[in-house]
């Protein structure tokens, strides 16, 4: 098993990206909030790091937008994770409607209620799954404090993507890429 220690906080800002990068290279299957956690760090910070290789940070400003063009993927699997638990959940998005500041996605398979205002920025991130090797495929949000706020993935375990879904994604990050 890969030991992976707290970073020092005596790190410039580029010494941690490189710190990151190497314990994330380590094994390029490993979930970005388990190691974000062995090194004491925001769960976006390690996204931050593999900018450029396996994240491409996205235009905020359509974070709305960006998560209304889900319901043409069809099904995918959402994760949120919180302190102390970690859900996933597998259906279509849809329904959409705003109320009260929140974005509601009401599909017959999703149910979320989506604070806009608590998010602060989000990610393309593709990367060996950990459950198979599988290369994954995942829209990945994150609220101010770094912590992720919820994940889409096109595809979770058991399958590579399908040329049809590479392309999706791809326009995906075409259409709202910074």
């Amino acid at each position: 098993m890969l030991q992976v220690f707290p970073l020092s906080p005596d790190l410039t800002h580029e010494e941690r990206l490189v710190a990151i990068r190497e314990a994330y290279n380590e094994d390029r299957s490993q979930m970005t909030l388990m190691l974000a956690h062995q090194l004491r760090v925001p769960e976006v910070d390690v996204i931050r790091a593999l900018e450029g290789d396996t994240a491409r940070e996205l235009d905020f400003s359509h974070w709305e937008e960006l998560i209304r063009a889900f319901e043409s993927l069809g099904e995918v699997t959402v994760i949120v994770s919180n302190g102390s638990t970690t859900i996933e959940s597998f259906g279509q998005f849809g329904g959409f409607n705003n109320a009260q500041g929140f974005l509601n996605v009401r599909s017959k398979s999703l149910d979320m209620h989506i604070r806009g205002w608590e998010l602060a920025s989000v990610f393309a991130f593709r990367k060996p799954s950990h459950l198979d090797g599988h290369e994954a495929l995942s829209f990945q949000f994150f609220d101010q404090r770094g912590n992720s706020a919820f994940k889409v993935f096109l595809n979770f375990g058991n399958k590579a993507p399908t040329p049809e879904l590479m392309e999706k994604y791809n326009n995906l990050i075409e259409r709202f890429a910074k």
